[in-house]
């Protein structure tokens, strides 16, 4: 791989170096990639693990793929069920629920299924939603919207880091936030501020 700027982020002791990669001519993001990082994806949940101690679930629900062994090893660490909801339905998976949602990688609609044989473990449980990290919201979203088809009580939603405008998910419980980066350079993109209107009084 090319030498790439990076944005380094720490997490329960263990330190990693996050490529940044353009999305834009004008705009860079830092990539989190827990799949084959066994330790980093054990910090994440031990951390996140005392982050929702406090929190009445029942059920941990995620969607694939990256997330997939952070709630493996979340679910250990709070000794919970897990769920995975799917991007394409299989035969096996019966009468599937399923939900649509926009996605931010390809622009495209993206649908998101429940397998039948998970109705009956989500049906009235709390369940808390997890994601590795959560940028537009749109996956958040095509999960919220089957949680309410298979009648389950969303009660709290989780990810390792929040990216973009850090107001926006003050809801989240998360391990920390990955800034925007704008053009060539390694610079944080700053929220705009609402410019002071001029008092009519003298």
């Amino acid at each position: 791989m090319a030498n790439r700027d990076t944005y380094t982020v720490r997490i329960e002791g263990v330190t990693r170096h996050l490529p940044l990669f353009a999305v834009s001519p004008q705009l860079r993001i830092a990539v989190l990639n827990l799949l084959g990082d066994s330790d980093l994806t054990s910090a994440a949940a031990r951390g996140l693990a005392k982050k929702l101690a406090h929190v009445g679930v029942d059920v941990l629900v995620t969607a694939e793929a990256k997330s997939i062994p952070l709630i493996y090893h979340l679910a250990i660490e709070m000794n919970k069920p897990w769920v995975v909801l799917r991007k394409a339905y299989k035969p096996y998976m019966g009468n599937a629920l399923s939900a649509e949602t926009l996605s931010i990688t390809t622009g495209k609609p993206q649908t998101l299924y429940l397998d039948e044989k998970d109705h009956a473990l989500l049906k009235g449980k709390r369940v808390i939603l997890v994601d590795d990290v959560i940028s537009t919201g749109s996956t958040l979203q095509g999960m919220r919207l089957l949680m309410d088809k298979a009648g389950a009580e969303v009660v709290a939603e989780a990810a390792v880091f929040t990216e973009g405008e850090r107001a926006q998910w003050g809801h989240i419980i998360a391990l920390g936030h990955l800034p925007l980066f704008t053009g060539e350079e390694k610079k944080e993109v700053k929220p705009k501020k609402a410019k002071k209107k001029k008092s009519a009084q003298t």
